[in-house]
């Protein structure tokens, strides 16, 4: 089979191995390149914020158009980050946007097959009934010695790494007061 060159035109080999050897300028150039615009040109604003995904908190400069975000990048002013953002905090966009995403409560019940919505104060209540019943079921007063537990279980609590100090530290105050002893967080980047 032999290859018909006439087709790749301007695009040669002799071309790209021109002035531009290392592939940055006109060796990587097309029409539609051309006419390509950057989505942070056309934002009406830039809202700076924080990633939410960890609890490193990385800067994000957040470009809106018509109060729609339209990228998040890396906010270069940030201390913390200077401008770079990880996989995750760089898609946190399909995050705000994603038509996937939930605004309800999902609930299914045990050996059900179909999720149904809950409002919030139900599904909190339908919480708070199963963690005092287990709490009930899963005490431990004394050990079989005699010595003072009080605790259960029953019960344990992983955290998210979105959560700040401020949030960690008053649920482990909440688990603590419970008795809940099986308290970890996984911020351990």
């Amino acid at each position: 089979m032999k290859l018909d060159i006439s087709k790749f035109g301007r695009w040669s080999l002799l071309k790209q191995l021109g002035s531009d050897r290392l592939g940055l300028g006109a060796a990587v150039q097309s029409q539609r390149s051309a006419t390509l615009v950057s989505r942070t040109r056309s934002a009406d604003r830039v809202v700076k914020s924080i990633c939410p995904f960890c609890a490193v908190g990385c800067g994000q400069n957040v470009y809106v158009k018509d109060e729609r975000v339209v990228q998040i990048e890396g906010d270069p002013d940030s201390p913390i980050s200077r401008g770079r953002l990880c996989p995750k905090g760089s898609a946190s966009r399909q995050m705000v946007q994603s038509p996937r995403r939930e605004f309800k409560v999902k609930y299914r019940r045990p050996f059900g097959t179909e999720w149904e919505s809950l409002d919030l104060d139900r599904a909190v209540d339908m919480i708070a009934d199963r963690v005092i019943a287990t709490r009930r079921q899963t005490w431990q007063d004394r050990d079989e010695t005699g010595a003072l537990l009080a605790r259960t279980m029953g019960i344990g609590s992983l955290g998210g790494a979105t959560l700040d100090n401020e949030e960690n530290y008053l649920m482990k105050k909440l688990y603590t007061g419970l008795g809940i002893v099986q308290v970890e967080n996984q911020a351990r980047i």
